[in-house]
């Protein structure tokens, strides 16, 4: 294999630091074609957080210094072992080191930044789209706070830790047990076989600072209401006093479609009748514009969007519970989609390698991903939302120990089988999935919940199903996709691999819950010089060529077919792309290969979506 080399020994800046010289992906595994355009000074270089848009902003990803020290070090290293590549984690090749932690060791970062203190009452903010898994965050030597949780961003309020002059250090210190923790850690395990992947340890995602008044908008909330034509709207004000008032203004392109002023603190119905709705072949998204305001003065300002749909389930004429969007069926049908990068494993390279996955499976004809085990950055929904894309998303499973599970193919026995878990690993995964909803929100294209996966950690089920719909009832929940069945939630979902099944509709199709087929397929094709590794990898069924691998496929649609009429709501086909020893993707995973061409599924695919249900 080709050995890459971005750049030779140069002299570069960062934050105004020379660094140590040189930066190359480490490791020998494949790199995705984005790998060769990076430049180590301008890396994820789009805002962020494309549902709160602020202008005052600084990025920090690029090369900061980095050490490995035994979780036992407290005290900030005085020296470090060279540079990595943030935000890629440090397992990754991206990252420029490839080396693995574990638990009895902790990772340090460090940097110095061009920070001024802004001026008068003005704040400044420290913001992390994610770090895996516990951090501790220190300014100028001073600890500032600490934050747990691999997948949800989080802020620090910094300003009173920062020095006179413009130079300021940010060290960070973060542990992360993998799989030794009780903590939510998706697919990542020390020792990654089979559908377990390499531990991502670190930071994965953007890294910034944000300049805020002492007053300033901290986040939205958008709730649509097709039925009654409205948009709910409401702010989170920090450090509001009395008096204050936020503008809410909606708009169609450029013109205002309705606008509201509502104190601090309550929210806002705006009207949106007459809406254009989204939907797959119509993704329109409206323009929001947030002003708070105190007397006449402008305090803060944010821009938004939103988009007005309805998931929903609908009886067809033999009672039989549908997805709907928009009041209407639509099966739903879309890869399992893990969102795994050969060279920055959690992380993509670019936000253009972000947005193709999500514009390849649209081009495919599928319009519907299942989001699994893991968080994606806010762009990717974005990119949904902006595409046409309905979501399926899971919660990042963990704690898996010694679970019990009771599925077998189209049969479901309803046996008790809840995990008991310790109440420090209830805690983390309750804390972590309020939090994932919360910050997800706002992204139209997430139109089902999923809590768990095939038993993995499952636990009192009932509960943290029946907590999920009151949290968000503006989406339906998919309680146990292939687990272990309570009857709750909205979804009862089946995994069969690799051909299409479905719950008995006789038995289930009038019992309150649409019928899925949540896993299928698993269709496995290496393809030489696009593998992780040489040899041993594996797919559910391994075909030697892409004849033999369509004609199968093509088997499977036919069977997908006949399912429909008798109650199946939606598919889920594994999967995207290959992933680390398994090549069961439709794409390679450098995605340098799509193994059935695009016009060939999008045709298969419509043929799904014609099938008329009465």
């Amino acid at each position: 294999m080709k050995k890459f080399q971005l750049f030779g020994l140069i002299c570069f800046f960062i934050g105004g630091d020379l660094l140590a010289q040189g930066w190359k992906p480490a490791g020998e595994r494949i790199l995705t074609p984005w790998a060769e355009k990076i430049d180590v000074k301008n890396v994820l270089s789009e805002y962020p957080r494309p549902q709160l848009i602020r202008g005052n902003w600084q990025n920090l990803n690029g090369l900061w210094q980095y050490a490995i020290t035994e979780e036992s070090v407290q005290a900030i290293p005085s020296n470090f072992d060279g540079q990595i590549l943030v935000p890629f984690a440090v397992e990754s090749a991206l990252s420029g080191v490839g080396k693995t932690v574990g638990k009895d060791n902790v990772l340090w970062y460090k940097n110095t930044f061009d920070l001024k203190r802004p001026s008068g009452t003005d704040q400044l903010l420290l913001n992390f789209g994610a770090v895996d898994w516990r951090c501790d965050v220190f300014v100028n030597g001073a600890k500032v706070a600490s934050h747990e949780g691999g997948f949800d961003p989080f802020s620090f309020n910094i300003t009173n830790y920062l020095k006179k002059g413009n130079k300021q250090d940010i060290v960070l210190r973060v542990w992360d047990p993998t799989d030794e923790g009780p903590q939510p850690r998706g697919k990542q395990i020390k020792s990654p076989h089979g559908i377990w992947y390499t531990p991502v340890t670190g930071i994965w995602q953007t890294v910034w600072t944000e300049v805020v008044p002492a007053t300033y908008i901290i986040s939205t909330k958008h709730t649509p209401d097709i039925d009654n034509g409205q948009i709910k709207v409401s702010v989170n004000i920090g450090g509001a006093v009395t008096g204050d008032v936020v503008k809410i203004v909606a708009y169609d392109g450029e013109n205002i479609i309705d606008e509201a002023t509502v104190p601090s603190g309550v929210g806002a119905d705006l009207e949106m009748k007459n809406a254009k709705l989204w939907s797959p072949s119509s993704p329109y998204l409206y323009r929001l514009k947030i002003y708070l305001m105190r007397g006449t003065k402008q305090i803060d300002y944010v821009e938004s969007y939103f988009a007005m749909r309805k998931i929903s389930l609908k009886k067809d004429a033999n009672g039989i519970e549908r997805l709907a969007l928009n009041n209407e069926f639509l099966f739903q049908y879309g890869p399992l989609d893990q969102g795994w990068w050969p060279d920055g494993l959690y992380t993509a390279p670019s936000d253009e390698a972000l947005a193709f996955d999500v514009a390849k499976t649209k081009q495919m004809g599928f319009n519907m991903i299942r989001k699994h085990i893991k968080v994606e950055p806010a762009r990717w929904y974005k990119h949904c939302d902006s595409l046409g894309i309905l979501v399926w998303q899971d919660m990042p499973s963990g704690d898996l120990g010694a679970n019990q599970w009771d599925m077998r193919p189209g049969q479901i026995s309803g046996k008790n089988l809840d995990k008991i878990r310790s109440s420090e690993s209830e805690n983390y995964f309750r804390k972590e999935w309020r939090t994932i909803m919360d910050v997800l929100h706002n992204f139209p294209s997430i139109v089902v919940w999923v809590p768990f996966n095939e038993a993995w950690g499952q636990f009192k089920t009932k509960e943290i199903t029946e907590f999920t719909m009151n949290y968000d009832p503006s989406r339906l929940v998919n309680s146990a996709s292939g687990g272990n069945f309570f009857y709750t939630g909205h979804i009862l979902d089946i995994h069969n691999y690799p051909d299409p099944a479905m719950p008995d509709p006789a038995v289930f199709g009038k019992g309150g819950q649409a019928l899925v087929l949540g896993e299928f397929g698993g269709l496995g094709l290496p393809v030489e010089n696009h593998t992780w590794q040489q040899k041993d990898n594996w797919g559910y069924q391994s075909f030697k060529n892409n004849e033999e691998l369509l004609q199968r496929y093509q088997k499977l649609m036919t069977d997908l077919k006949r399912l429909i009429p008798m109650g199946l709501s939606a598919g889920v086909y594994t999967q995207t792309t290959d992933v680390e020893v398994e090549t069961n993707g439709i794409m390679t995973y450098d995605r340098k290969v799509i193994k059935i061409p695009e016009n060939t599924l999008n045709a298969l695919h419509n043929e799904l979506y014609r099938i008329t249900v009465k």
